[in-house]
């Protein structure tokens, strides 16, 4: 006989544990607070503006306020969940809230409609429109909600959401509440991570749970995607071993060691720009274990390698690194081919004699000096690679620097 559940469609986890009421909300006790409040004491804005990184609890929040507008037994500004109006909400079929995603309706013609429809009545207390991705609006798109914002109907709150306010309009800015939800700690993700093993009754090692973990950046939706990746393959499968490789291979100076292992993971599917991430955050937490141990958000074998790792790079070299990257993942955005960028990336930061940077002079030094390259307590020859390493590093830094008063 059939198991009943064979009949119902699976759902990923990101969205059978997406947070149903403030309580539920994890990391944004600054914004949950204040919406409960607003709430309790009807004292609700007719806008807001929620912004942050993906995966924060933006639009979730967003649903959260609808249900505690239109809830038919509220508690303390906390919605019921179970009452029709919170039901229909979850279930995306209550005529009291309207999503619009931004980024693909972002027209005239769409914001124009979504005006249009604001003045009509619904069944519940409240309306809501949430305006995903507010940021990608055209300009004209964003003259029309602007007009509505400065008259709402007294029925209506908008919820705009974004991942970039700076390019919101101010003037649409100004007539918000404007809300900034944060990444998660470490703690509070891995505490969400260990919840869903647990409620979804997942058959995975904490290998798995440390994976997610990192991948997932302070992102619960990324956690729970690579988690979701991890219970479906049933393999734990970390490219952390290939990225161990890489920053290796920067420390000896050996660029064809770095290159093999890219072409490795980015044949078995890794993206230049994912690997170019994740060598960014590998090296910020070597970088934090040199000069904030505290700060470090990994544990265990993977913080053991980090504290190996650190020191024969380098602080100079560690941070040269990170901005070297970072140049790289913005001119990968436009780049036909991103993965001659990090490549070119790697090639400068395993020779740094084909850098001529401040940065790259100073890298070269630090190294000297931790390789022998002078004797402690003596003078280098003026001809030697140190003398000349250092005579250009301290003319180039006195030509950019010359600029401020003494």
């Amino acid at each position: 006989m059939a198991d009943a559940r064979d009949d119902v469609p699976y759902q990923s986890l990101y969205r059978r544990f997406r947070p149903a009421t403030f309580g539920e909300v994890r990391g944004q006790d600054h914004v949950v607070l204040a919406l409960r409040n607003a709430v309790r004491d009807g004292r609700v804005a007719h806008a807001y503006l929620f912004s942050g990184p993906r995966g924060t609890g933006k639009t979730s929040t967003a649903r959260i306020l609808a249900k505690a507008l239109n809830c038919t037994d509220l508690h303390d500004g906390e919605p019921c969940g179970v009452c029709s109006s919170c039901l229909e909400i979850t279930k995306g079929t209550s005529l009291d809230v309207h999503e619009l995603d931004a980024a693909s309706n972002n027209g005239v013609e769409a914001m124009r409609d979504l005006v249009s429809r604001a003045a009509l009545g619904t069944p519940g207390r409240q309306k809501v429109y949430i305006v995903d991705e507010v940021h990608m609006l055209s300009t004209a798109a964003s003259n029309a909600l602007l007009k509505t914002l400065e008259e709402p109907p007294a029925h209506v709150i908008f919820v705009l959401a974004t991942t970039d306010p700076q390019k919101v309009l101010p003037t649409i800015r100004s007539r918000t509440q404007h809300f900034e939800f944060r990444l998660l700690g470490a703690d509070t993700l891995g505490e969400l991570l260990e919840q869903v093993r647990r409620d979804a009754h997942l058959d995975v090692p904490d290998e798995a749970l440390d994976i997610a973990l990192r991948r997932g950046r302070g992102s619960a939706r990324d956690a729970l995607s690579v988690l979701d990746q991890v219970a479906a393959s049933d393999t734990v499968e970390d490219d952390l071993p290939e990225l161990d490789e890489i920053v290796e291979a920067l420390a000896e100076l050996d660029i064809g060691r770095a290159l093999v292992a890219v072409a490795h993971l980015t044949s078995v599917g890794f993206s230049p720009q994912q690997l170019a991430g994740d060598l960014v955050d590998l090296l910020r937490q070597g970088f934090l274990a040199m000069v904030a141990p505290d700060l470090v958000a990994v544990s265990g074998a993977e913080r053991d390698t980090i504290v190996d790792l650190a020191p024969r790079l380098g602080l100079a070299a560690l941070v040269r690194a990170m901005e070297v990257l970072g140049r790289a993942q913005v001119g990968m955005r436009d780049a036909p081919d991103p993965r001659v960028n990090l490549e070119v990336a790697l090639v400068r930061l395993a020779h740094p004699e084909a850098d001529e940077s401040p940065e790259a002079l100073l890298a070269r030094i630090e190294r000297l000096e931790r390789g022998g390259g002078a004797v402690p307590g003596t003078t280098p020859a003026p001809g030697s690679a140190s003398t000349r390493a250092t005579n250009r590093a301290t003319t180039s830094a006195s030509s950019t620097t010359t600029w401020w008063p003494s």
